[in-house]
């Protein structure tokens, strides 16, 4: 898998259609471990490490977990085992560690396909929109933070010289961190995807590195993959690369646009060059966004899910001009202060940021898009100007709504979304709400150290 130079070499990622192909193709490459891998309620990979001549037992009764050890898996310590089964399909190499391999696993649980395993609930949504003989494309962009800690604990970018107040595409301090930028991406390339740009991002140690967009249930395990690599080698190169939403209070935070089509298999059902407003958007496209702007409260609860990404949510400015991140439910025509961009013919979502788990995500939105198709929702005018120089006043005057400004807020939202509840099911839902509840209330009890700063000796 590494040439001499110790750079990684490109493997083509043909999947294996068959037990004996997936044998040879192991014996090929010389894997010795397939990894069976599949994530938590909240998206974080989880595996168990399978010697390579018992990748058959993956493939038919699955690796075995104990359920109640995984993050909202509704599993108690007395109930069934959660089985990851593996799709064939996804077998590919491990380019960052020789000799391994990776098969995605959708969870069963009793022979059954997992209702609260979340790649089964995206699939599932996947199969909606087959019914109507139509494919969710998305690109997804992922932001992250290469940090470092000092002698206290401290956390900084890993660039010490990093400190512009304007770092976006800075030339010194994408070259300062070449080592792992290459790395990275050669090992991306090497697994498959197609990286075909990277730049630093507006706040100070941030990088975003593009692939190219797929079928959104393949985007969702390229996301998994890509951050299991950026994590392996940035640990191997002494730092930690960080998808934390908002690692700093006066810096953009991280996060994960989702840029969408819905093709069927021969053009793009989202671009109509006829569209009279330059958008470049057809009917479905439309009605599309109207759906997820209906649901866009309840949906930020999924794309936003920790306490910590409301501080990148917020209605204001940042040190750099913007916050990249959208505080207002709106779209507009190449307008990033707006929830929804349109990139001419197609849909960016700005909501999600690096903490979502893209599996529940993508099944979200494509559960609120055809709710708009279904009811032929208008998203009504888009808006051109920028949105963080208007006054709550004049955003109420254009009936522009604002996001949910806590995850309490968003889970209440949630909580209350019928089309959501149902698409995601009502047990997975109520567990994703159960856990993030408690989540809030850890947080509403903690005291921080600027409440310390600002009240210790104030009254």
């Amino acid at each position: 898998m590494k040439t001499v130079d110790g750079k990684f070499t490109y493997q083509p990622s043909t999947p294996v259609q068959d037990l004996a192909a997936a044998k040879q193709f192991l014996a090929d490459h010389n894997v010795k471990y397939v990894l069976a891998q599949f994530v938590d309620i909240h998206g974080v990979a989880k595996v168990k490490s399978v010697p390579a001549a018992h990748l058959e037992s993956i493939l038919k009764g699955g690796a075995g977990f104990a359920g109640g050890a995984i993050w909202g898996m509704g599993i108690l310590p007395n109930g069934p085992d959660y089985m990851a089964v593996g799709d064939l399909s996804t077998l590919s190499l491990i380019p960052w560690q020789p000799g391994y391999a990776r098969i995605i696993c959708d969870g069963h649980v009793e022979q059954k396909p997992y209702e609260y395993d979340s790649r089964v609930v995206l699939k599932k949504q996947v199969e909606r929109l087959a019914a109507h003989g139509w494919t969710l494309y998305t690109g997804l962009e992922p932001e992250f933070s290469l940090l470092k800690r000092d002698d206290k604990g401290g956390l900084h970018p890993c660039d010490e010289s990093d400190t512009l107040q304007k770092p976006c595409y800075d030339y010194k301090g994408m070259t300062r961190q070449a080592v792992f930028l290459e790395k990275l991406t050669e090992a991306l390339i090497a697994a498959g995807l197609d990286v075909y740009q990277i730049d630093h991002e507006d706040a100070n140690g941030q990088f975003e590195i593009n692939y190219t967009y797929a079928d959104c249930l393949k985007s969702a395990d390229d996301y998994i993959l890509f951050k299991m690599a950026a994590s392996h080698i940035a640990n191997e190169l002494g730092m930690t690369c960080s998808f934390m939403p908002k690692p700093f209070g006066n810096r953009p935070g991280n996060g994960m646009h989702m840029h969408m089509s819905i093709g069927d298999g021969k053009k793009s059902l989202f671009h109509d060059d006829g569209d009279s407003t330059g958008h470049g958007l057809s009917q479905l496209a439309y009605h599309f966004l109207g759906g997820i702007l209906h649901h866009a409260p309840a949906l930020t609860a999924l794309a936003a899910p920790t306490v910590n990404s409301y501080k990148r949510l917020v209605v204001s400015q940042s040190l750099t001009g913007s916050t990249w991140a959208p505080a207002y439910i709106s779209y507009g025509n190449n307008n990033r202060s707006t929830m929804v961009r349109i990139p001419y013919g197609r849909l960016e979502l700005r909501l999600p940021d690096g903490s979502c788990n893209p599996y529940l995500t993508t099944a979200a939105v494509i559960a609120a898009g055809l709710d708009g198709v279904e009811r032929k929702l208008d998203p009504g005018a888009g808006h051109s100007s920028n949105l963080f120089d208007l006054s709550l006043a004049e955003m109420k005057e254009q009936g522009i709504g604002i996001l949910p400004q806590n995850l309490n807020e968003s889970l209440d939202k949630l909580e209350a979304n019928q089309v959501l509840r149902d698409a995601l099911g009502h047990a997975l839902t109520d567990e994703f709400i159960k856990l993030k509840r408690a989540e809030w209330i850890d947080y509403q009890r903690h005291v921080s150290d600027w409440e310390i700063n600002r009240y210790i000796e104030f009254f």
